[in-house]
C-alpha cells in the first residue's frame, strides 16, 4: 500500500515522529512518501492509498506555518480520488493550553473528514508536558495503524 505522510512541525518534534512513522510503515512492507515540504502536486503524483498526518500545534490551536500552505491547497481542491482512503492523525501539543490542546491535529482530522478519508483509529494526542520521547510513545498507535491499513 502507498502511504503518504504529511507533517507540520514548529521545533522539529512532529517531524521526528513522522520520520519514525515512515520507518515503521516501510518496515511493514508499505511504500511511503514523506517529505516535510511535500506539495499537493507531489501527493497527487504519488497516488496515495492511505494517509497519515503528524502535526504539532502552534498559536491558538493552529497548524504550524510549514503545513498551512499544503492544508489550504488540499482544502481548495479536495481531490476526489482520496475519498474513502484510510487515514489517521498523530497530534502533538501541550495540555496546559487547555481548549487549544492538539488543535493542529483537530484541523487535520476535519480536513480528512471533508476529503472523505476514513479514520481507521482515533487520533493520537501526545502531550509535551507528559512525554520526553514522542517517537517511542507513538509506536503502539503506529503498530495498530499499520495493522488496520488493510482493513
Amino acid at each position: 500500500m502507498k502511504v503518504a505522510i504529511v507533517s507540520g512541525s514548529v521545533y522539529g518534534s512532529a517531524e521526528e515522529v513522522a520520520r519514525h512513522a515512515q520507518q515503521i510503515i516501510k518496515d511493514a512492507g508499505h511504500e511511503v512518501l514523506f517529505n516535510p515540504r511535500v506539495s499537493l502536486a507531489d501527493l497527487q503524483a504519488f497516488a496515495p492509498e492511505a494517509f497519515l498526518a503528524v502535526t504539532s500545534t502552534t498559536g491558538l490551536g493552529e497548524l504550524p506555518d510549514n503545513l498551512q500552505p499544503l492544508y489550504s491547497q488540499i482544502r481548495d481542491v479536495l481531490p476526489a480520488a482520496w475519498r474513502g482512503l484510510p487515514g489517521g492523525v498523530i497530534a502533538l501539543g501541550d495540555a496546559s493550553y487547555g481548549d487549544t490542546f492538539c488543535g493542529g491535529g483537530e484541523q487535520m482530522r476535519e480536513l480528512f473528514m471533508e476529503l472523505g478519508v476514513r479514520e481507521v483509529q482515533d487520533m493520537l494526542r501526545l502531550d509535551a508536558s507528559e512525554t520526553v520521547n514522542p517517537e517511542g510513545d507513538a509506536e503502539p498507535w503506529l503498530a495498530d495503524f499499520v495493522s488496520k491499513l488493510g482493513a
